[in-house]
């Protein structure tokens, strides 16, 4: 493909990724050399945030933190919106030795409150809810320290942590595993009895911010808007830490989360030079460029990146042409401390649509059944290894024995690689349909669907059948106004995939669960539409 003519090329040769240990000293080039440089842009005001001020803020919350009690690896909770407040707490955190665990503050309170348990965090940092929403309910066990922060328009920042004079309690959990080398417990998408915790050290932060940096060369003259909630590896490995460590600006949106009304007015104030997002996000803003999408006011993006879910081949080149820039198909999971592969900038190698590109810092291999690798082009389960994968799950010792080994990861994912060792990933194998013995990708029958005129997002899931096992079922959105109906998406499917693979079954939705990251909740819609 060629290079969009908006998209800027940088010496590859020349570029350097930040020298970072880890958390402790994410901020500490900037502060030396460029204090009074925007690193954060937050409230619906749109303050701005310099490096000087950020770290002065986050070394206070390390002093209030240090005088609670709070030993050197202890765990603590962190239930915030995408604000100020997340940014020092979990810096401020690190500089105080602690092992900081960022929560959805959008759980249920019963699953909210089974993870804080589970991990045995000895106190929980509080700050505003997303969207305005009351404060949440959280484990009752341990204190709630509330933080505010507040940023005038000068630049100047406070910071407060109500932590009152009560002792911090000895709990117990898996937290007890930890040690003053980790950095953060992320907890893994799932329902809370399928939800893991991943420790990750200090050192796995460094290897993949740097990992992230190198490629994407992002640097002092980068911004980005944060579209992604900071609780999970996609927002905050990829937006917020890779930027702030290269030097860049966050746009930490009004309210503290993604808002498609405001997104692009939000990308002109913050001088945004690439985003990232899930294509939920991507298909909305597509959906909205018509009306939404402001051309010349908007700055010239040099990229635009995708994770977290398969982003469909037809969306990807139509937001290319609409944007003008390259969109970049990435892979990661928690367990590698965020991304593992991704597409290159255009002038780092060819983009290959459909694929999620090469591997980024670590070493990938697929293999079959047998655990034998796989020759380009076939397909297997997807393994990784290398400085930014974790060392396992945290109380969980017979699932850390079946995914992790000498190093490896097994991510669970199927996929193939080419003669240039490009990922193209398949799907999950425990997603896989048996049909009468055909094992059929859901991914893949819902990368045709989306495909289909007037069809905006499908989810396909197993039903069971007597003679065959299972058979195939499909659930569809469909593009507002567009009179598309089963029939016709059938006729569609019938063409461009095996027999076996076309859905018995579509079923007309207004819409589909989602997950917090924004990709599609497979729990959620078999307990809906699997019956």
């Amino acid at each position: 493909m060629a290079v969009p003519a908006t998209a800027s090329v940088r010496d590859p040769d020349r570029y350097r990724p930040p020298a970072i240990t880890g958390l402790t000293d994410l901020l500490d080039r900037q502060v030396r050399d460029r204090p009074h440089a925007r690193a954060l842009i937050v409230t619906g005001d749109r303050m701005e945030l310099s490096y000087g001020a950020l770290d002065h803020l986050a070394d206070g919350m390390a002093a209030r933190l240090a005088g609670t009690g709070l030993r050197r690896g202890d765990a603590v909770g962190l239930v915030c919106a995408n604000t100020a407040e997340f940014v020092v707490a979990l810096l401020g955190g690190a500089r105080a030795g602690l092992v900081v665990a960022p929560v959805d503050p959008a759980l249920p309170e019963s699953q909210m409150s089974a993870r804080l348990e589970a991990l045995g965090v000895r106190a929980i940092l509080l700050g505003p809810p997303a969207g305005g929403a009351a404060p949440p309910a959280v484990w009752a066990r341990v204190p709630a320290w509330t933080l505010r922060v507040d940023v005038s328009r000068a630049g100047t920042a406070t910071a407060a942590l109500e932590t009152g004079a009560g002792a911090v309690p000895h709990v117990q959990g898996a937290a007890d595993e930890l040690s003053g080398h980790d950095a953060l417990v992320l907890f893994t998408a799932g329902t809370t009895d399928r939800a893991k915790m991943v420790p990750l050290t200090h050192a796995n932060v460094a290897a993949s911010v740097r990992g992230i940096c190198a490629t994407y060369e992002l640097g002092p003259g980068d911004a980005t808007v944060a579209a992604m909630p900071l609780f999970h590896g996609h927002g905050l490995f990829a937006a917020l830490l890779s930027t702030l460590a290269s030097g860049g600006c966050v746009l930490l949106p009004e309210r503290g989360r993604f808002s498609a009304h405001t997104f692009w007015d939000d990308m002109r104030v913050a001088g945004a030079t690439w985003f990232t997002a899930v294509p939920t996000i991507h298909e909305i803003l597509l959906e909205r460029s018509a009306k939404g999408f402001t051309g010349p006011r908007v700055p010239s993006l040099r990229f635009v990146r995708s994770c977290s879910a398969p982003l469909n081949t037809a969306t990807q080149r139509a937001l290319e042409r609409t944007l003008g820039a390259p969109l970049l198909s990435a892979y990661g999971m928690t367990e590698s401390a965020h991304q593992a592969t991704s597409e290159p900038l255009p002038h780092h190698g060819p983009l290959k649509h459909g694929s999620v590109g090469r591997a980024t810092g670590v070493d990938l291999r697929v293999l079959d059944q047998d655990g034998r690798p796989c020759p380009a082009g076939a397909e297997g389960e997807v393994w990784v290894q290398g400085p930014t994968v974790a060392r396992g799950y945290l109380g969980n010792p017979a699932e850390t024995a079946h995914s992790f080994a000498d190093g490896w990861f097994r991510t669970g994912d199927l996929g193939s690689l080419d003669e240039d060792g490009y990922l193209f990933l398949t799907g999950r194998i425990k997603n896989l349909i048996n049909r009468g013995g055909e094992k059929i990708s859901p991914e893949h029958v819902e990368d045709i669907l989306a495909g289909c005129p007037g069809v905006a997002e499908a989810a396909v899931f197993a039903v069971p059948d007597a003679t065959y096992g299972q058979r195939v079922a499909a659930a569809v959105v469909l593009s507002g106004g567009e009179g598309t109906g089963a029939e016709e998406i059938l006729r569609y499917c019938r063409g461009r995939l095996a027999p076996f693979e076309v859905p018995d079954r579509i079923r007309i939705v207004a819409s589909l669960p989602h997950t917090a990251k924004g990709g599609l909740d497979r729990a959620a819609v078999d307990a809906l539409y699997a019956h």
